[in-house]
């Protein structure tokens, strides 16, 4: 089709695209934009091309992670410019340093850092304790996730990980199913994430369907893990924080993902862990 009546190009596509999952009308975006509805319009209907200014300008408004800025780059037919560095790379030094100095400050409760798939890239002392409760930490590893991606989620779902011993399972399995589909969601182009839902809702035996409806009343601020092993009961809940002015695709994308003791007898026994382990 000809530019005068417009034509579906990967642009165009991916803009109506994002929008509608961010449930924006044209008028809702052109606003946010500061563009005019009916150039907005144009641009979704091929009768514009976008300039590189506009693109990015659209993918701000729309509140785009930067791996999706430079998709719709690209669907313009522009370049990418947020890189995707390693963490060990150079360059990423100050970002490595700062993950360190949270996770050693966390202790000596737990704290994990993920990327956008949940998959383990980093952890403090604390949290190795803690998943070696359940046995030889690389064996454990290997049951759960033979791929090797170190997956958490593969780790708590997993029936020879930690979902045995975790007492409030049905309540918390769905809060947790519902969390990993509000990340499909916010990445429907991430193949592994869908799969991971997949995956996870078969060996869960759990309808996310209607799960929605069968939550209780919540009683508490919160909703912890109780873990019990060893003739004692753990509970914990965790905090996910992230890196508020991210302009490196990997820093943008990793999740620290820290645990609180939900009760006196919880925070003692992460104490006297952390201490037996100190006079060892």
């Amino acid at each position: 089709m000809s530019l005068a009546t417009g034509e579906c190009t990967p642009f165009t596509s991916m803009i109506k695209k994002w929008r509608k999952l961010k449930k924006q009308s044209q008028l809702d975006l052109s606003l946010d934009a500061g563009v005019s509805q009916r150039h907005l319009s144009f641009l979704e209907s091929g009768r514009a091309k976008p300039s590189r200014e506009m693109v990015l300008n659209l993918s701000i408004a729309l509140e785009l992670p930067l791996r999706e800025r430079n998709q719709l780059l690209n669907a313009a037919g522009f370049a990418s410019i947020f890189k995707e560095r390693k963490l060990d790379d150079t360059e990423m030094k100050a970002i490595h340093h700062a993950l360190e100095i949270s996770l050693t400050h966390h202790e000596p409760y737990p704290a994990i850092v993920a990327d956008r798939n949940w998959n383990v890239v980093m952890t403090n002392n604390a949290a190795q304790r803690f998943m070696g409760l359940m046995g030889n930490l690389e064996e454990l590893w290997n049951k759960v996730d033979p791929q090797g991606d170190k997956n958490i989620y593969r780790m708590t779902f997993h029936p020879k990980g930690m979902r045995p011993l975790i007492r409030n399972w049905d309540e918390l399995a769905k809060a947790l199913l519902l969390r990993l589909q509000r990340d499909v969601n916010a990445d429907p182009d991430n193949p592994f994430l869908g799969q991971l839902l997949r995956e996870m809702t078969a060996i869960s035996d759990i309808d996310l369907s209607v799960s929605l409806t069968e939550i209780a009343t919540p009683t508490t601020p919160i909703l912890p893990m109780e873990i019990s092993t060893g003739g004692i009961t753990l509970k914990i809940f965790s905090m996910i924080s992230s890196f508020g002015t991210a302009q490196d695709i990997t820093a943008e994308e990793l999740k620290i993902e820290t645990f609180f003791p939900a009760d006196d007898f919880t925070t003692q026994f992460f104490k006297h862990n952390a201490s037996q382990q100190a006079h060892k």
